[in-house]
């Protein structure tokens, strides 16, 4: 894994925890809102907010995907975890050590320790 790719993975993993925090700080907060207090006006901004963040992290994840060359299977376990409330935190967790494997793999290989 070269550091372009880890760069990828870190903007992925940048991405996760605002998405993952989104559904339930957004949603069920406007929702809460119009719900209790009957005020409808906060429901459709906070929507907007939470789509944008996870077409963000659909996007990261693409650009992911290409340069990791992940399968199929590994693209899909991500967008479930982001449908998933607090699923990007999970993500978060796996893409760090997938990101710290990588840079200390790039590392090497610059320093000339690892032929490859």
């Amino acid at each position: 894994m070269d550091i372009k790719t880890a760069a990828a993975l870190h903007r992925l993993r940048l991405a996760s925890i605002p998405e993952a925090l989104s559904f339930p700080a957004l949603l069920i907060f406007g929702t809460g809102f119009r719900v209790f207090l009957g005020y409808d006006k906060l429901v459709m901004p906070l929507g907007l907010l939470h789509g944008i963040l996870f077409t963000i992290f659909l996007v990261l994840l693409l650009d992911a995907w290409n340069r990791t060359k992940w399968p199929f299977k590994r693209v899909a376990f991500f967008f479930v975890l982001a449908v998933l409330p607090f699923g990007g935190l999970y993500a978060d967790k796996v893409l760090k050590r997938e990101e710290e494997a990588g840079v200390i793999a790039a590392r090497a290989r610059r320093e000339g320790t690892v032929n490859a």
